[in-house]
């Protein structure tokens, strides 16, 4: 009788957060770690950046409100790196005026998750935004 090959844990993927208020970044950090996902930080615009270019992430959780470069703006250069075509990215903010989410998706936000929100809710978004195929490019 053929053995069967036993069912692998989904793979592990590697987040980026950016986030400026430790608080929120650190609870972000404990809630992605304790799912097995490797995670990273950053504490504004342009360390993102840096942070993007070196290892790309599978995704990104991006806070609107941001020192040096704000999230709308990152959110924008990101879709315009062809190496980051198949990086997801959820807004997560405090910003959540109607025109504000509709203006995050439309520079290209798979996610947008208002503060204050639910673990619950985020760590459904997160799982959706991972399992989701990924473009080849945009």
């Amino acid at each position: 009788m053929p053995r069967l090959k036993p069912i692998e844990p989904a793979m592990a993927a590697r987040v980026l957060i950016v986030e400026d208020e430790e608080s929120i970044l650190l609870s972000l950090e404990f809630l992605l770690g304790k799912e097995g996902h490797a995670v990273s930080a950053a504490r504004d615009g342009a360390e993102a950046l840096r942070l993007l270019e070196a290892q790309p992430p599978d995704l990104v959780l991006l806070d609107v409100m941001l020192p040096l470069i704000d999230g709308f703006e990152l959110c924008r250069r990101i879709r315009a790196m062809p190496a980051l075509a198949a990086t997801r990215i959820m807004l997560v903010t405090a910003r959540g005026r109607e025109a504000e989410v509709a203006r995050g998706l439309a520079l290209g936000a798979d996610a947008y998750l208002t503060k204050p929100f639910s673990t619950r809710e985020l760590m459904e978004k997160v799982r959706g935004l991972l399992a989701a195929p990924r473009p080849p490019s945009r």
